[in-house]
């Protein structure tokens, strides 16, 4: 089972490089990435710019729209009027049988700031311990913000990029 995860940087930058080093972790066979996307808000700018990671995206990965509606739900919904907004309320409901819930969503939007980058993306087949070792060599400081994991999983997780 593929797990979506959301992992924020201190740095509009910081998503690409975790994303270079997740490459090359998935040649090594240490991760299967199935599709992502990174959010980039560079400061001084009035939002973020979103790219899909078409690249990497393999068979069965989620298409654009997958990524543009749930990136409109998280940056752009205060901005919508009512009928636009119940629409999206809509589509949230959908989003919640797949592991992304208010809570994902309302941690998003609150962690993903001007200044700042994140990466989305759906994984399996993590060698965890492996990974974790590689993003502390590369001196990157990720901060898991969101996931579909368990919440024993989820708080390893966090234990170990807080320590990277």
């Amino acid at each position: 089972m593929a797990t979506l995860t959301a992992i924020k940087f201190n740095s509009p930058q910081g998503a690409d490089e975790m994303l270079s080093l997740l490459g090359e972790l998935q040649r090594q066979k240490l991760v299967t990435i199935h599709d992502g996307a990174i959010v980039s808000w560079q400061s001084g700018k009035r939002g973020p710019k979103t790219r899909q990671l078409h690249n990497l995206a393999g068979i069965g990965a989620l298409d654009g729209a997958f990524w543009g509606m749930l990136f409109g739900l998280i940056f752009f919904v205060p901005l919508l009027g009512m009928a636009i907004g119940a629409a999206m309320g809509a589509l949230s409901g959908a989003f919640a049988d797949v592991g992304i819930d208010d809570n994902f969503i309302k941690q998003v939007r609150s962690n993903v700031t001007e200044g700042t980058s994140a990466l989305f993306l759906m994984t399996s087949n993590v060698v965890t311990d492996r990974v974790i070792d590689a993003v502390r060599e590369k001196g990157l400081q990720p901060e898991l913000i969101a996931s579909n994991l368990s919440n024993d999983q989820e708080a390893k997780l966090r234990d170990a990029f807080a320590a990277a």
